[in-house]
């Protein structure tokens, strides 16, 4: 079964959508809906953005519907010139830039076990940069830095680059990357851009979200053909 992750509603809405004889459990917070798209068994939820969030749903989608392999989906910032408004990153690895403990002489970002960064499953995430590619999108690959704050300053997106050689940045995949390692469970992270993470962030966010989400949405389906 897999296991679909999406923060807000404009992101996953779609995707629930689609699945045949749903089963809706609420559990921990959160909605999870079971069934079926395509033939494939999945498991939807909406986690609510941020980390916290996005941990606790990752960790009840494993332990009570036993999940074996989850795919975040979703919308964010670039934090790269060569990746522009409404294309697509896969990530190759996830991390949480605002987790320091640098006054102790440890690098920033070490969350688990002198771990930094967590690798996604290069399979599901080359079947997912495969459709994506089917699906006409412009499509990179990179690491994907989370935090609990919405990244909306030319310092700050500087920061995480230099720090994480982060690609592109949002609030929840690093988390559910953490938590995905820890239980041994295949993980993946599709993102659509949908603003530059600089002072513009709140203007562009609101124009483009709905955009981006619902191409995350069509590749996600896309790849489930």
């Amino acid at each position: 079964m897999f296991g679909i992750i999406g923060a807000m509603d404009v992101e996953i809405e779609a995707v629930k959508n689609k699945v045949s004889q749903p089963k809706i459990t609420v559990f921990a917070g959160c909605e999870f809906v079971c069934g079926t798209i395509n033939g494939a068994e999945v498991c939807v939820a909406k986690c609510n953005p941020g980390k916290v969030n996005a941990a606790l749903c990752t960790q009840a989608m494993i332990d009570r519907f036993g999940v074996s392999a989850i795919i975040n989906l979703g919308v964010a910032c670039s934090l790269s010139r060569d990746i522009t408004i409404k294309t697509i990153v896969v990530a190759t690895e996830v991390c949480q830039y605002d987790f320091d403990t640098s006054a102790l002489g440890e690098p920033k970002g070490m969350v688990y076990n002198n771990m930094t960064k967590f690798p996604t499953d290069k399979a599901l995430s080359n079947a997912l940069f495969a459709a994506a590619e089917a699906c006409g999108a412009t499509v990179h690959r990179g690491c994907i830095a989370s935090g609990d704050t919405f990244i909306a300053s030319q310092a700050l997106k500087d920061e995480i680059v230099r720090d994480f050689g982060a690609v592109c940045g949002e609030m929840e995949g690093g988390s559910i990357g953490h938590v995905c390692y820890v239980n041994g469970v295949p993980f993946a992270v599709l993102r659509s851009i949908s603003d530059g993470g600089d002072g513009e962030a709140s203007i562009d966010y609101p124009a483009f979200k709905e955009i981006a989400a619902a191409m995350s949405s069509e590749i996600l389906l896309h790849f489930f053909k």
